[in-house]
């Protein structure tokens, strides 16, 4: 299997540097790898690898997981709807493309990408490591109940950027101010100094958090989780809230909508955050016994669909069918 990744990377764009295409020809030329495997990131090689590896003749898997909202209901999914069709043409080209929702696979079907190219294997989350509250805390865990007690956590983690759409969560939570509530922010991003209120007592900033003992022990403190993106993926985030045992609240920008769907969490509309929010806040207020069985629930969506062993066999099924398998002696 050859990994292959960029040289100069951004948040949106990766640049690679001169040579870049000849020395990876030379380099897959020696190391002849039964396999290649690339991770999209918006690259001119991204759409250079179809025509080289079949020039080598070795399989070309790709992941595919650009943020979308299949309704393009708002500027946001616009501009990513145009990343999607920049690439289906590429796309069409690989061996197989890894995908994280069977809503996704239809949105590149529909711009040209057969779907036996399509191989829909959603992100996963390891179950033993995001889990539930113990009956014993640990300390770091112990330690926020002591900061937090007697209220109760809602809790936003991630980017602090447009697309996450955090100013609606706050409009709503500034109209409702559910009483013996927080709200806790954290993250960080280009948007927290013009959406910060420093006088606000319900509301925290916590800040970018490199801890993932912390990231977990806050998930497992958080009643409630707050997901109000105008576009997603598959949000990890999402699935760490799940597996933790919090109720969620996401909208259905991407696949979001598609993990919580059933009863496993609150499914709301990209459009009129802020009016679903209003309206959703006080009433998670006032059923904690709603919370604790959404918090259930969730987790045991996780459980069936979204566990990290089962997003590695997948892919090991996957490697398996694509690489040529030696002729018997």
């Amino acid at each position: 299997l050859c990994d292959w990744s960029s040289d100069v990377c951004s948040s949106d764009l990766t640049i690679p540097s001169p040579g870049a295409q000849r020395e990876l020809r030379e380099s897959l030329e020696r190391i002849r790898p039964d396999l290649v495997y690339a991770s999209l990131t918006l690259s001119p090689l991204d759409f250079r690898l179809p025509d080289l590896c079949q020039q080598l003749g070795l399989p070309l898997v790709a992941t595919f997981h650009p943020a979308f909202d299949a309704g393009l209901r708002n500027l946001s999914a616009g501009t990513q709807q145009l990343t999607y069709q920049l690439y289906a043409p590429s796309l069409a080209r690989y061996d197989r493309v890894i995908v994280f929702s069977a809503l996704q696979a239809e949105m590149l079907e529909r711009l040209g990408v057969r779907r036996e190219r399509l191989a829909i294997i959603p992100n996963g989350v390891d179950t033993d490591l995001w889990m539930p509250a113990p009956r014993v805390a640990g300390p770091v865990l112990s330690d926020l109940r002591r900061r937090y007690a007697g209220r109760r956590v809602f809790l936003y983690m991630g980017r602090i950027t447009t697309e996450k759409n955090l100013e609606a969560l706050l409009k709503a939570w500034r109209l409702v101010r559910p009483a013996g509530c927080l709200l806790l922010i954290v993250g960080d991003g280009p948007l927290r100094a013009s959406l910060q209120n420093p006088g606000e007592t319900d509301v925290e900033w916590w800040g970018y958090e490199a801890s993932l003992e912390k990231r977990i022990a806050l998930l497992q403190l958080a009643e409630v989780f707050l997901l109000p993106s105008l576009v997603e993926g598959l949000s990890l985030a999402l699935l760490e809230a799940m597996a933790a045992g919090a109720a969620c609240v996401a909208t259905d920008a991407g696949a979001d909508g598609e993990v919580l769907d059933q009863g496993a969490g609150i499914v709301i509309s990209t459009q009129g955050v802020t009016t679903q929010l209003r309206t959703l806040l006080p009433v998670l207020r006032d059923q904690p016994v709603l919370t604790a069985e959404l918090g259930r629930r969730g987790r045991a969506r996780v459980i069936d669909r979204y566990t990290l062993t089962r997003n590695i066999d997948a892919l090991e099924r996957l490697y398996a069918e694509l690489i040529p398998q030696p002729l018997a002696a």
